[in-house]
């Protein structure tokens, strides 16, 4: 009889906390894998090619962070990094390198099952047609047809998740975006209250987007709200 669930792997040390997930997704529409060294984690995902990497950012053998950037290059689909640090370079190096989320343990598996069920929603739904539209705000220029995003001329790479943002600002100029806005938009989920995706995704395409000391300036933190993009500064 063919298998059609979902196939999960799960890079986790702590055998008590893998065999807990393992169980419980299993429960649902999921096959669930595990390894416990991260020295095995780089063959089995390259080769085996799950339909979800569930993997810890502390390892023996090789950490999460070293992983993630080893397979991306083989593997395109969703990665899921579970974290008990509260540092925010940790987040910031996950996402850069391709890291689709991040969750802080502890973590309760139903919350895990959430976070699991609205990716693949993400990679599920079809993206929407937009006619090429060309758009600009001082030296920052967005080009949807193609998604070219310039900075006085100069091409900026963004990530998806990055790119996504923007977009939303754009199309918001001089609203307040809430973290629970940017969450529904690129994560198909309310906001936690706690997880500072948002934050950091924000201070990504600040960075990217002053490479003419200017552009990320347009986009401004309203304490306590969210965050809102402007045409003056």
């Amino acid at each position: 009889m063919q298998d059609n669930r979902w196939k999960i792997l799960l890079v986790e040390d702590d055998v008590e906390l893998a065999e807990l997930i393992q169980d419980y997704l299993s429960c649902y529409e999921f096959s669930v894998e595990v390894v416990h060294d991260g020295s095995q984690a780089v063959s089995r995902i390259i080769n085996d090619q799950p339909d979800l990497v569930i993997l810890d950012l502390m390892l023996p053998g090789k950490d999460g962070i070293s992983i993630c950037k080893e397979v991306r290059a083989d593997y395109s689909k969703i990665i899921i990094m579970l974290t008990a640090s509260s540092e925010s370079i940790d987040h910031i190096l996950g996402l850069e390198i391709g890291a689709d989320e991040f969750i802080h343990k502890p973590v309760e598996p139903r919350v895990l099952l959430a976070h699991v069920r609205a990716l693949i929603r993400r990679q599920q739904i079809p993206q929407k047609i937009i006619e090429p539209v060309k758009t600009q705000l001082g030296k920052l220029e967005i080009n949807t047809s193609d998604r070219l995003v310039k900075v006085d001329g100069i091409i900026v790479d963004l990530l998806n998740n990055e790119y996504e943002l923007l977009l939303l600002l754009f199309r918001n100029i001089g609203k307040i975006i809430t973290r629970d806005d940017i969450f529904k938009r690129l994560k198909g989920i309310e906001y936690d209250g706690a997880s500072r995706f948002s934050d950091i995704l924000i201070s990504q395409l600040r960075n990217k987007l002053s490479i003419d000391g200017i552009s990320g300036n347009h986009i401004k933190t309203v304490r306590n709200k969210g965050y809102i993009l402007v045409e003056e500064f």
